[in-house]
């Protein structure tokens, strides 16, 4: 399958082989966080950043994919201290802030790791996410997420951000493990 065939509202048992394949061979996945894990609203005061509202069913995807040996980790260009909270509290083995160049970034992911690029699923939803989500084995989107996003991605969730569309892309990956 290629990056630009949409895959939009794929059923359980309909997923084409060739995309279970490259899940199959997923080590880690990495995610954005606003507009992936939340639905890209921002509360802000005087103070900055106050609060987001993150799926309680995203945090259960990321516990899934661990119980099946699959790092998780968080990445987001924001300079955001509840990011942090958030991925510690759902366990993700690492969550990086003021990343500015995702696709520079998984370099140092998978050597620190000793990943290929293959072995590592992202989700994102905007033109930051874009060279990162052309050279991972599995990329995926919300269904909300910018529309050159999702001509690259290789699955595009029925879910929105912040509405459970990673533990969607969690159980794609949990169902092609076995």
């Amino acid at each position: 399958m290629k990056k630009n065939e949409s895959t939009k509202k794929i059923k359980p048992g309909r997923v084409p082989k060739t995309l279970l394949n490259k899940c199959e061979l997923i080590k880690m996945v990495i995610t954005d966080v606003d507009g992936v894990l939340t639905d890209g609203g921002m509360y802000c005061g005087e103070q900055g950043e106050v609060m987001k509202k993150f799926n309680t069913k995203d945090g259960m995807g990321v516990e899934l994919l661990q119980l099946k040996g699959i790092k998780t980790i968080l990445m987001t260009k924001e300079n955001s201290p509840i990011s942090m909270m958030r991925g510690k509290k759902i366990k993700a083995v690492d969550t990086l802030i003021n990343i500015k160049t995702k696709k520079d970034e998984l370099n140092s992911i998978c050597k620190r790791f000793n990943l290929d690029k293959k072995n590592v699923g992202y989700m994102g939803d905007d033109i930051n996410d874009l060279e990162i989500m052309k050279i991972v084995g599995v990329s995926a989107c919300p269904s909300d997420a910018e529309r050159e996003i999702q001509k690259v991605s290789d699955y595009v969730c029925e879910k929105k951000g912040g509405d459970g569309a990673f533990r969607e892309f969690a159980n794609l990956i949990l169902m092609a493990s076995g």
